[in-house]
């Protein structure tokens, strides 16, 4: 039996169904993320599992207990928010202290177990501050801190990091990820953010309207979308149906199937291109836009426009309006 296991679980709020028969596994000491756009189902799975929310049908399972009914505070699970839900007239210490002391655990242990979780979550010095005086970053840090000091069963991170900016995020990122492999955690992540689940998960479940659309590891789900869905929400695809692949490559498709195409599988050049086992067209620069070290053209091809990106070079540009090139393999051309 997986460490974490969903059976048909079911939930509803009034009349809206928003949990349809989850079937799910997680195996002890993975990281694994719920991916989806808002109202898809996956904080109140999370929630579910972690008890604060009632299922109204099916059965969880934790390290080969049901849990379905049992009540929150006897799960062993943490949970960090993306509110951090600090006590604003607590220091640091006593923050991530407070549920130790409720289990009326030994001073010394206390003592230790605090020191070393803000040891790991690199705070020290911040020990006498109040949550106040620290940053967004430290303060999710306290909660992190607070959270895996109670060296739960399960971790449970609900967006936590939405509300930080773009470089901190990263770093914390890495430091979520480091500290759950250290200590063995198993890790629950929730995200509607694909790049923040491709770069932490082991696992990813990509979840649409109450369901699991698709399950894998990072790259699996990123290179084998199963449906139009799935490529629409990771990896930016171009969406093609038959008749605009058609339009596109020239070539006819007897199958009768949406096809996906990555931007970065595509090549662009000012002169022809000549590789045998490739599609070949011509087209017309529409538009660019910088993406970091990527910038990624619009190129209408028969009046399809199809976002293409190549690596930002400033000795290899493509003016917008200019006659291009383009070809792409027929192995990166995914019938959905």
């Amino acid at each position: 039996m997986a460490y974490i296991e969903f059976k048909n679980v079911e939930k509803y709020f009034g009349s809206n169904h928003v949990l349809k028969g989850i079937h799910m596994e997680i195996e002890k000491g993975q990281f694994v993320t719920l991916l989806g756009p808002s109202g898809c189902g996956k904080s109140t799975l999370l929630r579910c599992l972690a008890g604060l929310e009632t299922i109204d049908g099916g059965e969880i399972y934790l390290d080969g207990e049901e849990i379905t009914h049992k009540e929150p505070k006897d799960r062993n699970i943490g949970m960090v928010f993306q509110h951090y839900s600090l006590f604003p007239n607590m220091t640091v210490e006593e923050n991530i202290a407070f549920g130790l002391k409720l289990k009326k655990m030994d001073n010394a242990e206390i003592k230790r177990r605090v020191a070393d979780a803000i040891r790991m979550v690199e705070l020290e010095g911040k020990e006498k501050q109040h949550p106040v005086n620290l940053s967004g970053g430290q303060q999710q840090r306290v909660a992190l801190a607070r959270s895996i000091v109670m060296e739960p069963k399960v971790l449970l991170l609900d967006e936590p990091l939405s509300a930080i900016d773009a470089k901190l995020r990263k770093s914390l990122q890495a430091s979520i990820k480091q500290i759950t492999k250290k200590l063995g955690l198993t890790a629950v992540f929730v995200t509607h953010d694909q790049d923040e689940a491709m770069v932490m998960s082991d696992v990813i479940h990509l979840f649409h309207d109450g369901q699991i659309e698709q399950s894998g590891d990072p790259v699996s789900v990123y290179t084998k979308p199963v449906s139009s869905f799935a490529a629409g929400f990771i990896g930016n695809y171009n969406l093609l149906k038959p008749e605009e692949f058609e339009l596109v490559t020239g070539r006819k498709r007897e199958d009768n199937r949406e096809v996906a195409l990555r931007p970065e599988t595509f090549s662009i050049s000012h002169q022809p291109i000549m590789n045998e086992d490739e599609y070949h067209f011509e087209g017309i620069v529409e538009s660019n836009s910088p993406r970091g070290n990527v910038l990624r053209y619009t190129v209408n091809i028969n009046g399809i426009p199809i976002h293409i990106d190549a690596l930002f070079r400033s000795r290899v540009l493509f003016e917008d309006g200019s006659k291009v090139y383009v070809s792409v393999a027929e192995k990166n051309c995914i019938a959905l």
